[in-house]
């Protein structure tokens, strides 16, 4: 039985944490070709952080807004005239971008550049920080057994948008080396781990040598402290002056110049953020003396997280949660992602 009203953390308008308040929504109806998902667990991602701030206003002030793009949960219910190959009942998680279909893009094999309606679950739409979330049907994801809802609710944007960056946009081929800047960080976690199942040899940077310690058991093969050593000398130095094939990045502000600096000739760095800032300053001699490549990285397909999800379920590539809250404590939740303490994803429990 599902109800007409579901406990929910939303908010009513743009600011610091405590604008998220703990309370009852409407329960949304799935309608043609949609979907209704019963949420056990929801994923925290720093576009969540940017959008409650008002940074980033993809509800265009529509309130009161739930965020959540990451989940795992049960299929409970679909639309009129909705059918789909996964049954009531089964164990899913989805892909998070909901785009037009019919633009250029979308029609050309890149939804996730959609040129005409591009959006988001849990940004522009409302999301999983719910007990229930409506969403396009075939966007949905069947869980193989292994993998649990801590594990879902920590896959689809933090994997998928490594994978997009390492596969498909930055060509990372085996042999290669790779900088992973921001290693505490849940996409650069995915990436660290991604670049070493493709053969890559892999250096991590991070602030804390604790978040380091973690970054090596995931497979990095050199760290450094980015607090203690100015990067782009210290990867010249462990190069021999060579530099690396690829930096992966999403920091933004004054590391993306210092991550052309790290580059060898013909390098690339790919980037798919601004989580410290958006205004960046580059060097462009570097650009142009060394043929480098600035590559962007938007998001994933449902491509790319269908291709992750065996080797999700085999144990190849392991998601990292540090800590999980209740539901009822999501603004208590964005002040410790805010703080920056975690290594790994952080979490809400839904109750039902």
């Amino acid at each position: 039985m599902i109800p007409a009203k579901m406990k929910a953390a939303y908010y009513q308008e743009y600011g610091e944490p405590d604008v998220l308040k703990y309370g009852e929504l409407p329960t949304p109806v799935p309608g043609r070709g949609e979907a209704l998902v019963k949420v056990n667990m929801v994923g925290l991602n720093g576009y969540d952080l940017m959008a409650r701030s008002g940074r980033y206003k993809p509800n265009k002030g529509k309130f009161p807004h739930v965020l959540g793009g990451d989940f795992g949960g049960e299929l409970v219910a679909l639309g009129p005239e909705t059918t789909s190959d996964i049954a009531i009942g089964t164990r899913v998680t989805s892909w998070w971008v909901v785009p037009c279909g019919t633009c250029e893009q979308c029609m050309g094999g890149f939804p996730n550049r959609c040129s005409r309606n591009y959006r988001y679950l849990g940004a522009h739409l409302p999301g999983a920080y719910a007990q229930y979330v409506k969403l396009p049907a075939h966007h949905l994801i069947a869980l193989p057994d292994s993998v649990t809802d801590e594990q879902a609710a920590s896959f689809a944007n933090a994997f998928g948008t490594a994978w997009h960056m390492v596969v498909v946009r930055g060509q990372v081929r085996p042999g290669e080396t790779v900088l992973v800047n921001s290693a505490s960080s849940g996409v650069s976690m995915a990436a660290i781990q991604i670049c070493k199942n493709l053969g890559a040899y892999v250096y991590a940077s991070s602030s804390a040598q604790w978040k380091l310690d973690k970054a090596i058991e995931l497979g990095a093969d050199e760290v450094l402290n980015y607090n203690e050593v100015d990067f782009p000398e210290e990867i010249m130095k462990r190069t021999k002056k060579r530099g690396v094939d690829v930096v992966i990045e999403h920091v933004g502000g004054d590391f993306l110049g210092k991550s052309i600096r790290c580059l060898t000739r013909g390098g690339r760095v790919v980037t798919v953020g601004g989580t410290r800032s958006y205004k960046c300053e580059i060097d462009v001699n570097y650009v142009f003396h060394k043929e480098l490549q600035l590559v962007g990285s938007n998001s994933a397909t449902k491509l790319d997280l269908d291709a992750m999800i065996p080797m999700l379920a085999s144990g190849k590539l392991r998601s990292i949660v540090d800590k999980v809250f209740p539901l009822s404590e999501a603004a208590e939740a964005h002040r410790y992602l805010e703080s920056a303490k975690q290594f790994g994803k952080v979490l809400l429990r839904i109750e039902h």
